[in-house]
């Protein structure tokens, strides 16, 4: 099973192509600075690419829209 789901984080961001770019631009940032939201223990997912998605499932990234 696939976490978090895809459903949800689709209520929360609105659109795959959004949720596709702020996933890879946050993973690129974890990558580079090293800079988690939670403490790595607490990630259920061992890749900066699931800890983003992780991060937006707990609302802990928020998408601003113009």
């Amino acid at each position: 099973m696939i976490y978090p789901s895809i459903d949800k984080l689709l209520n929360q961001v609105g659109s795959k192509y959004l949720l596709v770019n702020v996933v890879a631009k946050r993973s690129k940032e974890m990558t580079e600075r090293t800079h988690y939201q939670m403490k790595e223990n607490e990630y259920v997912s061992k890749k900066n690419i699931g800890r983003a998605l992780e991060e937006i499932s707990k609302d802990l990234i928020h998408i601003k829209t113009c």
